[in-house]
């Protein structure tokens, strides 16, 4: 009897833990299926129907968007915007009309070129947008942090020389003005292809504007280039932009991966790869940045690669 009791008692056991297994699989394929379709949605918002598409030779998939179908139009606030191509303010100098005759013409900056233009351009009317595949946006935590930056402590600069700031695992090198009004900043960045050992690791050069006390109101607009396995899934650098109105906590993104940055040029795709770049002993190249605030508009931070 008590050998048949025991034999009862084994039973109810592994049939309770076939039970349990069978509940976490159920749960495991029912969230890798939920995860699959959030990702088919979030695709589907990020990736707009082109009028052409450009097969660049790194395994880009350059779409060629219309210029009011970019991501940037799905926010509600900007659903009745009027697109502006050409600034009604900008600074002197900018644009060749402005430029005064009697100074001496400086050396023509060649514009900056990038991989997929070797196999085509973007029609007038329309941007370049670097298509968003199924593993870059698995390669994030989540699919709600996909195109956003960890939340870190911020670097703050503490004196007007150049500084060496080491801060969560990140080592910044960076010079800063600071302490009265800025309209706008320019920086002209050598373009190099840093070799990153780790997927977690990153390199950048980058021309950043902050305003706020670097708290949780702090604003940041940064354009430039990186190398960034985690984003892209390879090695190549790329022009990028970044935005944030509150820290880095719940608003901005990379290039065009959320509502808020609004491009016009047809030339340019944010996130793709610049080509060619500075070698050692080599030729050099490099790209110019500038961010300015235009006045009198309601979205008022233009930027300008070139």
């Amino acid at each position: 009897m008590g050998s048949s009791c025991g034999c009862g008692v084994t039973l109810v056991l592994v049939f309770c833990l076939w039970g349990v297994l069978i509940s976490l699989s159920s749960a495991a394929r029912l969230s890798a299926s939920r995860q699959k379709l959030e990702v088919a949605k979030h695709l589907n918002r990020l990736n707009k129907p082109p009028v052409k598409t450009i097969q660049s030779p790194d395994g880009d998939t350059i779409d060629c968007v219309p210029v009011s179908k970019q991501p940037a139009f799905d926010h509600p606030f900007l659903k009745d915007h009027k697109i502006q191509t050409r600034p009604t303010f900008h600074p002197d100098g900018l644009f060749e009309e402005n430029k005064l005759s009697e100074k001496p013409k400086a050396k023509a900056h060649t514009p900056i070129t990038q991989l997929w233009h070797t196999n085509g351009r973007c029609p007038e009317d329309t941007i370049p947008v670097r298509r968003t595949k199924e593993e870059d946006v698995l390669r994030a935590s989540s699919v709600k942090r996909y195109g956003r930056k960890k939340h870190r402590a911020i670097p703050k600069p503490r004196s007007a020389e150049p500084d060496l700031i080491n801060q969560s695992g990140h080592q910044h090198a960076i010079a800063y003005v600071e302490g009265d009004k800025y309209y706008g900043a320019k920086a002209t960045i050598n373009v190099w292809e840093p070799k990153i050992q780790q997927t977690n690791e990153f390199s950048l050069s980058q021309l950043w504007i902050l305003g706020g006390s670097f708290g949780q109101d702090l604003n940041s607009i940064e354009a430039g280039w990186q190398v960034s396995p985690d984003l892209y899934g390879d090695n190549n650098t790329r022009l990028f932009t970044y935005w944030t109105s509150d820290a880095y906590q719940a608003t901005g993104c990379y290039n065009l991966l959320c509502s808020g940055f609004i491009q016009v040029n047809s030339e340019i795709a944010m996130g793709a790869t610049i080509s060619p770049v500075s070698g050692y002993r080599n030729s050099q190249f490099d790209i110019s940045i500038l961010i300015w605030k235009v006045k009198s508009q309601e979205f008022s931070w233009l930027l300008i690669c070139n």
